[in-house]
């Protein structure tokens, strides 16, 4: 692994040059990609694959700058287009270099070159592509945090969850795919535990992810860890999303914020028009579970304690499923400003009434520091919320009243939620002592999430009424 680490750590410097080239961040690492494939394929020796004459060796064979900048945008066209394999065509497909001098070029060329790569195995290519996503997603002037979900957060789930052979897993918002990946580890490695005779293959992964970029580093990150899914290019909220197969298990981390242009969703399958992306895939997600399939996503607050749309929505999904878990996430884990987070583990049931009994609150925000450089999340924060929950991935472990003494870990009826009209961001328990140590109250910060979620609310209704308007003016015409 420290081998790993050392060639993220020049390949990342790298970025120096592109910089100076006037390319961001996260341009970079999608520019790196091109080459990185190139590079990597000969080290595995599998760039036979690739169309003649449009390999590394043959790059690096070209000495003259010009020549060899001409012949690099040639390239990326050319395995677009002509290659045998479709995930190379999807890797390649609609290349745009960035790079504008070339000498940019010819320094990659031979940085990327001259790194000792004989000292990483096969296995570890996949770590060292996803430990240089993971540098770009810390660098917050990339923006690039949006795309990625901390490892250790995806190994809690991941952990809880249990992922099994066989099963149809979904991330209908993928990212670089990381749910996908741990997902995929996490199964290798109990197979070899148990030792089933379940083969790898016949666990069908499939993932979606709408920017044509990410999209990209999805495909690359995927295809370096060995996984063969479908890798989607597209917009789950749209017809797309209907068309996938039902899901046994659900992991995923829905983008922040409204739809572009406070638009709808195009899906007429969901039963709640909002413009609100996270409740509209929280719609998709229970609607795409299997009878007795899990899912496990990360929302934000407002999701918990929306009015209108938002509790018609929370009373359907604890209608349709056991939403039996809930884990209040600390501040600081992701790179939107401002927005605190939970997860929310439920199981559809069998019947499309009643299935949600008791709520299980784990609270890891209150009195806890909030996470960032200074203070790196780390998996070891989330065992005892892993011990807490059992190890029945629907949620059905020996929990008891008794457990609830637990400081941070508290459950909840379904009366006292009906009570609390069906908003989930209310059942708080700790005392919280920021305001003892630092003398401030964090009161008017809730107010201030609280009067947002209100004016987003308003937002949808008002576009609901506008496009009630123009399908009436429609149908005059």
């Amino acid at each position: 692994m420290a081998q790993i680490n050392n060639i993220v750590h020049k390949l990342w410097s790298l970025c120096d040059i592109l910089r100076d080239d006037g390319i961001t961040y996260h341009q970079y690492v999608n520019e790196l990609t091109y080459l990185l494939f190139l590079k990597i394929a000969k080290e595995r020796n599998i760039d036979e694959g690739l169309p003649k004459g449009s390999r590394w060796s043959d790059l690096v064979s070209i000495k003259d700058a010009d020549e060899r900048f001409d012949f690099y945008r040639e390239l990326l066209v050319k395995l677009g287009t002509k290659s045998d394999s479709e995930r190379v065509r999807e890797i390649f497909a609609n290349p745009t270099s960035l790079l504008r001098h070339p000498k940019s070029l010819d320094l990659l060329v031979e940085k990327i070159d001259a790194i000792e790569w004989y000292n990483a195995r096969k296995e570890d290519f996949g770590d060292l592509y996803e430990g240089l996503l993971e540098k770009n997603a810390n660098e917050k002037k990339s923006g690039a945090g949006q795309y990625f979900t901390p490892r250790p957060l995806i190994e809690c789930m991941v952990n809880v969850a249990q992922p099994k052979a066989g099963e149809i897993i979904q991330d209908p918002a993928a990212g670089t795919c990381g749910f996908i990946i741990i997902a995929n580890e996490y199964i290798r490695r109990t197979k070899k535990e148990k030792h089933t005779s379940h083969s790898l293959k016949e666990t069908k992964f499939y993932a979606v992810e709408l920017v044509q970029d990410t999209h990209r580093l999805a495909l690359m990150n995927t295809m370096l860890h060995g996984i063969k899914g479908n890798i989607i290019r597209g917009d789950t909220l749209s017809s797309l999303g209907m068309k996938l197969p039902k899901a046994d298990l659900i992991l995923t981390n829905p983008p922040f914020g409204s739809k572009k242009g406070g638009g709808l969703s195009s899906r007429y399958d969901l039963p709640f028009s909002t413009s609100n992306k996270q409740l509209s895939f929280l719609q998709h997600i229970y609607l795409a579970l299997k009878p007795g399939g899990r899912a496990a996503v990360v929302l934000p607050d407002n999701v918990l304690f929306e009015e209108n749309t938002g509790q018609d929505i929370r009373k359907d999904l604890m209608n349709k499923c056991n939403l039996h878990t809930i884990i209040r996430l600390p501040m600081g884990i992701f790179y939107a400003p401002g927005v605190n987070t939970n997860v929310m583990f439920f199981t559809r049931g069998k019947t499309e009434k009643d299935n949600t009994n008791t709520v299980w609150i784990y609270d890891m925000r209150t009195n806890m520091p909030r996470f960032g450089k200074l203070t790196p999340l780390k998996h070891e924060h989330f065992i005892d919320f892993e011990i807490a929950y059992g190890k029945n991935s629907d949620g059905s472990s020996k929990r008891s009243s008794s457990d609830s003494k637990q400081d941070r870990w508290k459950s909840f009826t379904m009366d006292q939620i009906k009570d609390n009209n069906y908003k989930l961001d209310l059942l708080k328990w700790l005392k919280d002592r920021s305001s003892e140590i630092t003398g401030k109250s964090s009161e008017p910060v809730e107010l201030v999430n609280d009067a947002i979620a209100e004016l987003e609310e308003a937002v949808d209704y008002l576009n609901l009424v506008i496009q009630e308007i123009e399908n009436g003016r429609e149908e005059v015409v």
